[in-house]
């Protein structure tokens, strides 16, 4: 079964934050969640514990990424059961390049069906020298997506750095772009494509209705801070961001993403969020 072990501590410090967890959930039509790495540690010792927790935090939805797939059946429909109690929904999970194999493809199919998620996204790819392998890597993408929308599922493809930066003078990304179908998901990470020397408004207005997910994660150019930045903290410019995704990037909802900072883990969570909110407000 999956575990819930949340401390009787930690249940009284995330109550005492939930009025304003209430308050911040209403603000915005469309939902921001969690992507669940960013509480990695918590969610290996407690998976319904760590789900609950972000919930009370405010966050209106999650992303489960790839230790998902080891789920039993009974352990998936546990944490459906429990995302239903708690009114947050999971709209999509990140995946293996593996998962989409012949062989584990039915697997995640029926996983992410149980947890209700609209789309599949390969989380990442090898690394590539060549613009034809980027290129076979779009058709991949197109048959998976093939396989899966007749299950009500789509794919969508989540870049790093590597999707940016340019070899034999085009973008990886620009080619999965310009291969993929149109139903496939284009789902930006905002930090990983400034370090790469882009801009993500101009990729949110050069693919209207593509850029349907955003992973919110800042990035900071100065020394020793990187990543380990809060969101709001480092060189996005979350207005134009937010401008561009509701303009033409349609996009339906934002995932919070942290690779780690200077508070905890479920704390680092409760500062983006607000952050989040106060930047999306403004």
């Amino acid at each position: 079964m999956i575990p819930n072990r949340s401390s009787r501590r930690s249940f009284l410090a995330l109550s005492a934050m939930l009025p304003w967890a209430l308050r911040a959930r209403a603000s915005t039509s469309i939902p921001v969640g969690l992507e669940l790495y960013s509480v990695r540690e918590a969610l290996k010792r407690d998976p319904a514990g760590t789900v609950r927790a972000v919930a009370q935090l405010g966050y209106e939805c999650v992303e489960f990424y790839a230790p998902y797939f080891d789920w039993s059946e009974s352990e998936t429909k546990q944490m459906r059961k429990l995302m239903d109690d708690l009114g947050i929904h999971c709209f999509s999970t990140h995946n293996d390049e593996a998962f989409f194999k012949p062989e584990n493809l039915e697997r995640a199919r029926d996983r992410n069906l149980i947890l209700g998620s609209k789309y599949v996204v390969l989380s990442s790819s090898a690394q590539k020298s060549a613009l034809d392998a980027w290129k076979a890597l779009a058709d991949s993408l197109n048959t998976i997506a093939d396989k899966l929308e007749p299950s009500g599922l789509r794919v969508g493809c989540h870049n790093h750095q590597v999707e940016f930066r340019p070899i034999q003078g085009q973008r990886p990304i620009e080619v999965l772009a310009k291969n993929t179908k149109r139903s496939i998901m284009l789902q930006l990470d905002v930090g990983t494509c400034i370090e790469a020397g882009s801009d993500p408004v101009e990729w949110i207005q050069s693919n209207p209705g593509r850029i349907r997910s955003i992973h919110c994660k800042d990035w900071s150019p100065e020394p020793g801070k990187g990543y380990t930045v809060l969101f709001g903290e480092g060189a996005a410019d979350w207005k134009k961001i937010f401008e561009a995704a509701e303009g033409g990037g349609s996009v339906e909802y934002y995932l919070v993403e942290q690779e780690g900072s200077r508070l905890s883990e479920l704390e680092t969570a409760r500062a983006c969020l607000k952050a989040f909110r106060e930047r999306h407000s403004a």
